[in-house]
């Protein structure tokens, strides 16, 4: 008989289930439950992108694509990023077209971290990145916000996390799961720091036309930035198209020729049809990412005070799609709170440690999800509540 645990890498097997997916699937097998937990918008892909992909297949375009993807929609990715941030990528040497966001993350991490090299990561922060470092070889190095800080990164804190070995520093901003941002002004402090070292930046930017009340700034159209710069981003979240799996990578020649040979070993090339459909969500789809912005933008203003009113504090979420409540005043872990919520009154939210140690006394609440379904959440978490308080 096979000794499993002696044929698998330590590095994995002491890797943790992502904590979303455990309350997510623990709600798939119950009934009446009404879920905010997955970070998914609740809008079908508009039909003028699902009637291009339906169009490639119509005339037979089911091949391999260059391994970098179809020139047409490296093109649309860099007008976009050049028209929408200021940022300019040429789309023969310096795009990528990948599986979601994901694959850019872990393919930047692959590509440059190596055993014993440190990565600076700010938490909470979305549940990737941290295993990811690790199964490359590197060891995570954790800077924790604060809600006093308005869960953003300190430059303060940065400088003091930065030693010899640090090779990287991720900003996962807008953020997953606070819904926190970071100004121009606030990146330029971070920017002066990482200026004159060889530190990189892996700047995920997935939610970036995702901030409510002012324009995204790309970490990468910041003065000397460019050279220092990965950029992630995909049209999952955008353009709802989560199960097309598409995102891109950005970053200077030199560093994207090397993550394209890591790219073509794995994967080969993105799925054909989502390039081509999502050559049309980039030319033509700027209308339809307005009305859902806007729909985010009502739910976020809803949910916001609405739990404000039943005793739930949080910070007013500034860009994503999520918000994070302190729950700290009621007695209860974060993951004893998710779970009396969700076995005796039906409703499901992510624990914040799942985003991080630094994440206890705190949930996630996604608001991609309609006022009708939030509303009735709401009412399960406000009973649940009230019933803490007797």
């Amino acid at each position: 008989m096979v000794d499993y645990d002696s044929v698998i890498l330590k590095s994995v097997l002491q890797t943790k289930p992502s904590g979303i997916r455990k309350f997510f699937d623990l709600l798939s097998n119950m009934e009446n439950v009404v879920g905010l937990t997955v970070g998914q918008p609740d809008f079908v892909t508009p039909w003028h992108i699902r009637e291009a992909g339906i169009e490639s297949l119509e005339n037979g375009k089911t091949y391999y694509t260059s391994n970098a993807g179809i020139p047409e929609l490296r093109n649309e990715i860099s007008n976009y990023l050049y028209r929408k941030f200021h940022v300019l990528y040429r789309p023969e040497t310096e795009i990528i077209v990948t599986v979601g966001g994901s694959e850019a993350i872990d393919l930047a991490f692959r590509t440059l971290i190596g055993p014993g090299d440190e990565v600076i990561l700010p938490l909470p922060a979305f549940v990737c990145y941290e295993p990811l470092i690790k199964l490359a070889g590197g060891v995570p190095v954790i800077i924790e916000t604060t809600f006093i800080e308005k869960f953003k990164l300190n430059p303060e804190k940065l400088k003091a996390a930065i030693t010899p070995r640090t090779k990287m520093l991720v900003l996962p901003y807008p953020n997953n799961p606070t819904g926190a941002i970071m100004t121009k002004e606030e990146l330029s402090e971070i920017a002066d720091i990482i200026r004159d070292t060889n530190i990189i930046v892996l700047s995920d930017e997935i939610y970036s036309e995702m901030t409510y009340d002012r324009v995204h700034t790309s970490f990468a159209s910041l003065p000397g930035m460019y050279e220092h710069t990965i950029l992630v981003n995909g049209f999952s979240k955008t353009y709802a198209m989560t199960g097309w799996r598409l995102g891109y990578l950005c970053a200077p020649e030199i560093l994207c020729l090397q993550i394209l040979k890591l790219h073509q070993y794995v994967i080969m090339c993105a799925p054909t049809t989502s390039q081509y459909a999502a050559c049309e969500a980039l030319k033509n789809g700027d209308d339809d990412v307005a009305m859902m912005i806007d729909e985010y933008n009502h739910r976020r203003r809803y949910i916001y005070n609405s739990l404000k009113n039943i005793g739930l504090d949080s910070l007013e979420p500034e860009g994503a799609f999520y918000i994070y409540p302190n729950i700290s005043e009621y007695g209860l872990t974060s993951e004893e709170f998710c779970e009396k919520l969700l076995f005796n009154y039906n409703c499901a939210i992510v624990p914040g440690t799942a985003f991080g140690d630094c994440g206890e006394g705190f949930v996630r609440i996604s608001y991609a999800y309609s006022i009708k379904h939030i509303t009735i959440a709401l009412e399960r978490i406000e009973a649940f509540l009230k019933d803490l308080k007797k």
